[in-house]
């Protein structure tokens, strides 16, 4: 489990670490060594969890040893299947990351979220949903490796 406290908003107990995948956690289907470095940690500090249309067809292989849920679902209703997910996990204690359209209900069920500017782009609507914006997505699993950055970004 990740605490964080965001002195004048709220304290978060985060449980559960949901990705999206291409886009976010992978760039044309493809997870970066960096990324699977970080992934690994956090792994062992909290339930992560990815989910994908599996558009390349490469998450399963890609995901394999890592040590978290990969969960896959037909693409024509990816923005409900994803805010589906958070929602049985617990809006409370999950925090998620994405870039794309379909990841604007996810970001609504959770309790913080943070939207991936990376290397395929973001949604710019996504943007309205989210608590915090990043770079990459190495600089988003940097905030919850280093909590103290994500408080001073969020505190009120």
């Amino acid at each position: 489990m990740i605490n964080i406290s965001i002195p004048g908003k709220s304290d978060y107990s985060i449980k559960n670490i949901v990705f999206d995948y291409n886009g976010t956690l992978a760039e044309n289907g493809k997870i970066s060594a960096s990324v699977r470095e970080r992934l690994l940690l956090l792994c062992s500090m909290a339930d992560v969890y990815v989910l994908t249309a599996d558009t390349y067809g490469s998450a399963s292989h890609e995901c394999s040893g890592l040590g978290l849920t990969l969960k896959t679902f037909p693409t024509d209703n990816a923005a409900d299947c994803k805010a589906q997910i958070v929602n049985e996990l617990g809006r409370e204690n999950t925090i998620c990351f994405g870039n794309g359209f379909n990841d604007t209900k996810m970001f609504e069920a959770a309790a913080l979220s943070v939207a991936v500017l990376g290397g395929e782009g973001m949604c710019s609507s996504l943007l309205a949903s989210s608590h915090v914006m990043v770079h990459s997505v190495e600089d988003g699993m940097n905030l919850l490796l280093n909590p103290n950055a994500l408080r001073a970004t969020l505190r009120g």
